[in-house]
Protein backbone atom coordinates (compact mmCIF):
# COMPACT_ATOMS: atom_id res chain seq x y z
CA UNK A 1 0.00 0.00 0.00
CA UNK A 2 2.85 2.46 0.92
CA UNK A 3 4.83 1.35 -2.12
CA UNK A 4 1.16 2.43 -4.19
CA UNK A 5 1.07 5.69 -2.55
CA UNK A 6 4.40 6.68 -3.12
CA UNK A 7 3.48 6.19 -7.02
CA UNK A 8 0.33 8.15 -6.61
CA UNK A 9 2.67 10.92 -5.02
CA UNK A 10 4.84 10.84 -7.59
CA UNK A 11 2.41 11.00 -10.75
CA UNK A 12 0.79 14.25 -8.97
CA UNK A 13 3.95 15.70 -8.77
CA UNK A 14 4.48 14.69 -12.18
CA UNK A 15 1.08 15.90 -13.56
CA UNK A 16 1.59 19.52 -11.81
CA UNK A 17 5.17 19.36 -13.59
CA UNK A 18 3.80 19.15 -16.88
CA UNK A 19 0.87 21.72 -16.21
CA UNK A 20 3.61 24.33 -14.73
CA UNK A 21 4.89 23.98 -18.08
CA UNK A 22 2.44 24.91 -19.87
CA UNK A 23 1.07 27.57 -17.99
CA UNK A 24 4.51 29.58 -18.22
CA UNK A 25 4.52 28.84 -22.01
CA UNK A 26 0.83 30.62 -22.07
CA UNK A 27 2.10 33.32 -19.86
CA UNK A 28 5.09 34.12 -21.93
CA UNK A 29 2.94 34.26 -25.22
CA UNK A 30 -0.33 35.31 -23.89
CA UNK A 31 0.21 37.79 -21.38
CA UNK A 32 3.62 39.42 -22.61
CA UNK A 33 3.41 38.49 -26.11
CA UNK A 34 6.93 36.56 -26.10
CA UNK A 35 7.03 34.21 -28.87
CA UNK A 36 7.90 30.61 -27.49
CA UNK A 37 8.03 27.45 -29.05
CA UNK A 38 8.95 23.74 -27.24
CA UNK A 39 12.48 22.37 -27.11
CA UNK A 40 13.25 19.02 -28.14
CA UNK A 41 13.36 18.03 -24.69
CA UNK A 42 15.14 14.98 -22.84
CA UNK A 43 15.05 11.36 -23.86
CA UNK A 44 13.14 8.78 -22.26
CA UNK A 45 16.03 7.78 -19.41
CA UNK A 46 15.86 11.46 -18.76
CA UNK A 47 19.25 12.32 -19.15
CA UNK A 48 20.68 12.84 -23.13
CA UNK A 49 18.78 14.44 -25.65
CA UNK A 50 16.13 13.26 -27.59
CA UNK A 51 17.15 14.78 -30.63
CA UNK A 52 18.85 11.69 -33.09
CA UNK A 53 22.88 13.50 -31.87
CA UNK A 54 24.30 11.24 -29.44
CA UNK A 55 26.59 13.72 -28.67
CA UNK A 56 24.40 16.73 -28.18
CA UNK A 57 26.23 19.30 -26.06
CA UNK A 58 23.09 21.07 -24.94
CA UNK A 59 20.98 17.93 -24.17
CA UNK A 60 17.05 19.13 -24.09
CA UNK A 61 17.48 22.96 -24.58
CA UNK A 62 17.50 23.33 -27.81
CA UNK A 63 14.76 23.46 -31.14
CA UNK A 64 14.60 20.85 -33.34
CA UNK A 65 10.95 20.17 -34.19
CA UNK A 66 9.69 22.67 -34.77
CA UNK A 67 12.54 25.06 -36.20
CA UNK A 68 12.96 28.07 -33.87
CA UNK A 69 10.95 30.12 -36.62
CA UNK A 70 8.04 28.52 -35.35
CA UNK A 71 7.88 30.65 -32.62
CA UNK A 72 4.66 32.29 -31.84
CA UNK A 73 2.75 33.98 -29.54
CA UNK A 74 -0.48 32.28 -30.66
CA UNK A 75 -2.43 30.33 -27.66
CA UNK A 76 -4.25 27.82 -29.49
CA UNK A 77 -0.51 26.31 -30.77
CA UNK A 78 0.64 26.75 -27.40
CA UNK A 79 -1.54 24.30 -25.97
CA UNK A 80 -1.36 22.01 -29.14
CA UNK A 81 2.60 21.66 -28.42
CA UNK A 82 2.43 21.35 -24.72
CA UNK A 83 -0.79 19.18 -25.13
CA UNK A 84 1.20 16.46 -26.99
CA UNK A 85 4.91 17.13 -25.72
CA UNK A 86 3.92 18.37 -21.79
CA UNK A 87 7.51 17.80 -20.61
CA UNK A 88 8.81 20.19 -23.83
CA UNK A 89 11.27 22.88 -22.23
CA UNK A 90 9.99 26.42 -22.93
CA UNK A 91 12.18 28.25 -25.50
CA UNK A 92 11.81 32.28 -25.87
CA UNK A 93 13.08 33.02 -29.67
CA UNK A 94 15.00 36.08 -28.61
CA UNK A 95 15.45 39.28 -30.49
CA UNK A 96 13.28 40.86 -33.29
CA UNK A 97 11.02 42.60 -30.70
CA UNK A 98 11.44 39.81 -28.21
CA UNK A 99 13.51 40.62 -25.02
CA UNK A 100 17.38 39.41 -25.80
CA UNK A 101 19.38 38.54 -23.13
CA UNK A 102 23.46 38.46 -21.94
CA UNK A 103 24.60 35.35 -19.91
CA UNK A 104 27.61 34.49 -18.08
CA UNK A 105 29.07 31.69 -15.72
CA UNK A 106 27.11 31.04 -12.83
CA UNK A 107 29.45 31.94 -10.30
CA UNK A 108 30.19 35.15 -11.76
CA UNK A 109 26.27 35.88 -12.69
CA UNK A 110 25.74 35.73 -8.89
CA UNK A 111 29.12 38.22 -7.97
CA UNK A 112 27.75 40.16 -11.02
CA UNK A 113 24.01 40.78 -9.49
CA UNK A 114 25.75 41.45 -6.47
CA UNK A 115 27.90 44.32 -7.97
CA UNK A 116 25.39 45.64 -9.87
CA UNK A 117 22.67 46.12 -6.91
CA UNK A 118 25.19 48.11 -5.22
CA UNK A 119 26.03 50.35 -8.01
CA UNK A 120 21.94 50.52 -8.05
CA UNK A 121 21.78 49.08 -11.41
CA UNK A 122 18.25 48.38 -11.82
CA UNK A 123 17.48 44.79 -13.26
CA UNK A 124 14.75 42.66 -15.45
CA UNK A 125 14.42 39.11 -14.73
CA UNK A 126 17.48 37.07 -14.42
CA UNK A 127 17.27 33.40 -15.59
CA UNK A 128 19.40 30.88 -13.91
CA UNK A 129 20.45 27.28 -14.37
CA UNK A 130 23.25 25.11 -13.23
CA UNK A 131 25.73 26.55 -15.27
CA UNK A 132 25.13 29.85 -16.50
CA UNK A 133 23.15 33.05 -15.42
CA UNK A 134 20.89 35.35 -18.25
CA UNK A 135 20.29 38.65 -17.72
CA UNK A 136 17.14 39.59 -19.88
CA UNK A 137 17.09 42.77 -21.61
CA UNK A 138 15.31 44.91 -24.16
CA UNK A 139 15.84 43.77 -27.83
CA UNK A 140 18.77 44.93 -30.06
CA UNK A 141 20.27 44.33 -33.21
CA UNK A 142 23.39 42.70 -34.13
CA UNK A 143 24.36 46.28 -35.79
CA UNK A 144 23.59 48.21 -32.56
CA UNK A 145 25.62 45.54 -30.05
CA UNK A 146 28.61 45.63 -32.59
CA UNK A 147 28.69 49.22 -32.38
CA UNK A 148 27.98 49.07 -28.50
CA UNK A 149 30.88 46.67 -28.46
CA UNK A 150 33.47 48.33 -30.61
CA UNK A 151 33.16 51.34 -28.39
CA UNK A 152 34.72 49.21 -25.50
CA UNK A 153 38.09 49.14 -24.84
CA UNK A 154 37.39 45.34 -23.52
CA UNK A 155 34.35 43.62 -22.87
CA UNK A 156 35.11 39.81 -20.70
CA UNK A 157 35.22 36.77 -22.69
CA UNK A 158 32.62 35.19 -20.41
CA UNK A 159 29.61 36.97 -21.97
CA UNK A 160 27.32 35.85 -24.32
CA UNK A 161 25.33 37.49 -26.35
CA UNK A 162 21.23 35.85 -27.12
CA UNK A 163 19.63 38.19 -29.95
CA UNK A 164 17.59 38.08 -33.08
CA UNK A 165 18.35 34.17 -34.36
CA UNK A 166 18.68 32.79 -30.85
CA UNK A 167 16.84 31.47 -28.03
CA UNK A 168 16.77 31.13 -24.55
CA UNK A 169 15.01 28.29 -22.19
CA UNK A 170 13.05 29.61 -19.27
CA UNK A 171 11.83 28.39 -16.51
CA UNK A 172 10.19 25.76 -15.22
CA UNK A 173 11.81 23.57 -17.61
CA UNK A 174 14.56 20.83 -16.75
CA UNK A 175 17.08 19.81 -19.50
CA UNK A 176 20.53 18.02 -18.88
CA UNK A 177 21.65 20.51 -17.24
CA UNK A 178 19.29 20.48 -14.67
CA UNK A 179 16.81 22.69 -13.48
CA UNK A 180 16.20 26.28 -15.05
CA UNK A 181 14.63 28.88 -12.26
CA UNK A 182 14.42 32.75 -12.02
CA UNK A 183 16.96 33.69 -10.40
CA UNK A 184 15.13 37.33 -10.52
CA UNK A 185 11.38 36.78 -11.21
CA UNK A 186 9.90 38.32 -14.30
CA UNK A 187 6.13 39.52 -13.25
CA UNK A 188 3.48 42.34 -14.72
CA UNK A 189 0.19 41.93 -16.52
CA UNK A 190 1.88 43.70 -20.17
CA UNK A 191 5.17 42.07 -19.67
CA UNK A 192 8.36 42.10 -17.20
CA UNK A 193 10.36 45.63 -17.25
CA UNK A 194 13.61 44.87 -19.27
CA UNK A 195 16.50 47.15 -18.88
CA UNK A 196 18.75 48.70 -22.26
CA UNK A 197 21.55 46.22 -23.15
CA UNK A 198 24.00 49.67 -23.04
CA UNK A 199 23.36 49.90 -19.05
CA UNK A 200 23.88 46.36 -18.75
CA UNK A 201 27.10 45.99 -20.76
CA UNK A 202 28.57 49.15 -18.90
CA UNK A 203 27.85 48.03 -15.66
CA UNK A 204 29.17 44.39 -16.40
CA UNK A 205 32.08 45.68 -17.69
CA UNK A 206 32.95 47.95 -14.86
CA UNK A 207 32.15 45.39 -12.61
CA UNK A 208 34.32 43.15 -13.90
CA UNK A 209 37.25 45.69 -14.34
CA UNK A 210 37.13 47.28 -10.65
CA UNK A 211 37.82 43.91 -9.32
CA UNK A 212 40.34 44.68 -6.35
CA UNK A 213 43.14 42.16 -7.26
CA UNK A 214 42.70 43.54 -10.67
CA UNK A 215 41.20 40.20 -11.96
CA UNK A 216 37.78 39.96 -13.64
CA UNK A 217 35.11 39.12 -11.26
CA UNK A 218 32.85 37.82 -14.60
CA UNK A 219 36.19 35.62 -16.24
CA UNK A 220 35.20 31.80 -16.38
Amino acid sequence: MREILGRRRRFRFRRSERAAQLGAALTCATQWKWPVLPGVGLAADGRGCACPDPECVVPGAHPFDPVLLAATTDERMIRWWWTNRPDAPVLLATGAGAPCAISLPALAGARALAALDAMGVRLGPVVATPTRWSLLVASYSMERLGELLYSKDWVPSSLRFHSEGGYLVLPPSRTGKGQIRWERPASGSGGPWLPDVEAVVDALVEASTSAPDGGSRLAY
